[in-house]
């Protein structure tokens, strides 16, 4: 390499003796202090352009190391996460890690790779914290000698995302392995497996019915055309000609077979498809147009001591020439559909005729009323849900708190030029928040509809409703189990069983065939948990047909799955778990999760305590969906470990609907 130096070079003049020693001085000092610092700077400047190269080169290296473990920890977590010191090498055509450090080019090249903690919330700790099997800690330096000490690092937290395992229980015999406590798990199943509230015991499937466990022959040979029921008895009425009682009460007794024959009978009207009844009165819409609504003492009998016919003890009579098309009664006033009104009465005397209505003039519907049921709302007000048979605004709500002045609150139309035929709720649940709702069948449209009526000025349609293929609807009720229930006429099925888990696609789970029709149905939760749909049907030789249902067993409000424990065979830190659940409205579903070391090499004899988001068992720290595992030492709950429980907790505050779980999942890595 070729060197360049500059020198001073000095003139000395000996004119002047005296001045010429003086400028020697002085040149020499110059000299002494100018020259070390003009040589230093030029060796630094020749290490500083080699520093610069090797640091370059560090970089580089630096680099290099980053991809090479990120390539050894994509070929397998076990052999990347071991503890020590450790250089990438070239092995066949992939990287390794092999012990100790190494030097090329006048470079070190170290990686060092150590155990990472974790905090309770899942953030790296530098104090404390819980080991984390996932996850490595890895701290890489490049350093050089020469022309200076220097180094160049980085530190990575590096974790397992590939080869993590998972465990999943979603089959009849996963939950069959866990302890049920005021659960079922739906036998025949459906589909795989799932567990949902019910006290167990009798019972039967709504989705596997038998075409009834009893049947009941009204007394002579009328078309039967209305029904309803209270816990013990049913009562049903005929309308359709002349040749049938007006009304009979078939009282009910046992579980099951349920034990049914008629108790007494009433006659003298033609009842309209509208007959509704409590323990003391039935109350029937007839076509008479001086007793709209006839009411009968199911107390008193107009033939001692035969006492096989119930005494008339009052009556409506609505002003007009019209007929009682429904009626519904609640804290002693009487809701009664004439014509396109809605009447309102004072009924608290029940003897003698009523023909002065408290709202006055009556309010006007959107059609002909078809069907009224009255509930008293968690708001404190009173509503009446109505079914007309309009094309437009057939589902009417009424707010009815003030009998003189009852207004419309909301509406909806349904359907396509389609009149609505009849409408439940659950008037027992003062959360009313769902209406179901059919509508007459137009082809390859639907018409069965759930409302969310949460708002009761703006009812909404769920999902897209649910087309009962070719039958017209005659009515619908919503049973335990999320189910509903809808009979009819023609099609192919006249009695459908409808799942309803999923509102916004209802699915049919069974159907039976009644060739002379259904034209009714009501269904009763009995306070001993069974469950009956009641249907009035065609056949003249038994038209009142009981059919068991059930979720499987008793309702249950509250209830809890724990799971079988799952053993991973060895400690390992589980991750997050995802369940898969539905939840209707009025209903919950929580969970919490626990890991616990093994005890003589088995999950057996662990002991679990299961815990929340909170870290605590308390009943009220859970979590509401799928959510990261606690990574914890605390006590019996040890994550890392090698065996895990789940718990499920499951309310629900309408005894119609049931949450769902149907399968549970936990991610864990070694």
């Amino acid at each position: 390499m070729r060197k360049n130096f500059s020198f001073f070079i000095f003139h000395f003049s000996f004119g002047q003796k005296g001045q010429s020693l003086v400028e020697i001085i002085l040149a020499m000092g110059l000299a002494v202090i100018i020259l070390p610092a003009l040589l230093t700077g030029l060796v630094s400047s020749r290490q500083g352009k080699a520093q610069q190269t090797q640091r370059t080169q560090a970089v580089y290296l630096l680099n290099e190391t980053v991809d090479a473990l990120r390539s050894s920890r994509e070929k397998g977590w076990i052999g990347f996460a071991v503890n020590g010191t450790f250089h990438p090498a070239i092995s066949g055509s992939s990287w390794t890690l092999v012990p100790g450090s190494t030097v090329s080019a006048g470079l070190i090249q170290q990686v060092t790779i150590s155990d990472l903690n974790r905090d309770s919330n899942g953030a790296i700790a530098t104090i404390g914290g819980t080991l984390d099997p996932s996850s490595k800690k890895v701290d890489i330096a490049i350093s050089w000698g020469q022309p200076y000490l220097s180094t160049v690092s980085a530190t990575l937290f590096i974790t397992r995302y590939l080869e993590n395992n998972s465990f999943t229980q979603t089959t009849v015999a996963d939950f069959t392995a866990g302890i049920l406590t005021n659960t079922v798990i739906p036998n025949p199943p459906e589909a795989d497996g799932e567990v949902i509230l019910g006290a167990g015991g009798g019972g039967g499937d709504w989705c596997q019915p038998t075409k009834s466990i009893t049947q009941v022959d009204l007394p002579k040979s009328g078309v039967a055309n209305a029904i309803s029921a209270i816990e013990g008895a049913v009562f049903a009425g005929t309308g359709d000609n002349s040749s049938g009682v007006s009304f009979a009460k078939v009282p009910l007794v046992g579980d099951p077979p349920l034990g049914a024959t008629v108790a007494a009978t009433f006659d003298g009207y033609k009842t309209n498809a509208a007959v509704f009844g409590d323990a003391h009165y039935a109350y029937l819409g007839t076509d008479n147009n001086s007793k709209e609504v006839v009411i009968i003492d199911l107390t008193q009998f107009s033939d001692p001591p035969t006492n096989s016919k119930y005494k008339e003890a009052g009556s409506i009579n609505v002003a007009g020439n019209v007929n009682g098309n429904n009626v519904y009664v609640l804290n002693n006033k009487a809701y009664v559909l004439a014509s396109t009104k809605l009447y309102i009465y004072d009924i608290t005397t029940r003897e003698g005729s009523h023909s002065t209505e408290l709202n006055t003039g009556g309010l006007t519907l959107s059609g002909t009323g078809k069907r009224v049921l009255v509930a008293s709302s968690s708001n404190g007000k009173t509503y009446a849900y109505v079914a007309t048979n309009a094309t437009s605004n057939q589902f009417q709500i009424v707010d009815v708190s003030n009998a003189a002045s009852p207004t419309i609150v909301g509406q909806k139309t349904l359907g396509t030029s389609q009149i609505g035929v009849d409408v439940y709720v659950n008037v027992s649940n003062l959360n009313l928040d769902r209406a179901y709702f059919v509508t007459s069948q137009v082809s390859g449209n639907p018409d069965f509809f759930i409302l969310n009526i949460s708002s009761k000025t703006s009812p909404a349609i769920i999902g897209n409703g649910y087309d009962t293929q070719g039958m017209s609807p005659k009515g619908v009720t919503v049973v335990t189990g999320n189910r509903a229930i809808i009979v009819g006429t023609g099609g192919t099925n006249q009695y459908q069983v409808i799942k309803i888990l999923n509102e916004t696609n209802p699915t049919s789970c069974a159907g039976l065939q009644y060739s002379t029709g259904v034209n009714g149905v009501s269904s009763i939760l009995q306070s001993n948990g069974y469950a009956y749909s009641y249907i009035i049907t065609g056949d003249v030789t038994a038209e009142l047909k009981i059919i068991l249902g059930g979720a499987g067993g008793q309702y249950s409000s509250a209830g809890t799955f724990t799971s079988s424990a799952f053993d991973a065979g060895y400690n390992v830190s589980f991750n997050r778990f995802d369940p898969v659940f539905l939840q209707p409205s009025q209903t919950t579903v929580k969970f919490q999760v626990a890991v616990a070391n093994a005890v003589s090499g088995s999950c057996t004899g662990a002991t679990y305590s299961f815990i929340g988001p909170g870290l605590t068992s308390n009943v009220s720290d859970v979590f509401a969906t799928g959510s990261a595992v606690p990574l914890l030492s605390s006590g019996s709950y040890q994550n890392p470990g090698r065996c895990f429980k789940y718990k499920v907790f499951f309310t629900s505050s309408d005894p119609t609907q049931t949450p769902e779980l149907d399968s549970f999942t936990v991610n864990y890595s070694p």
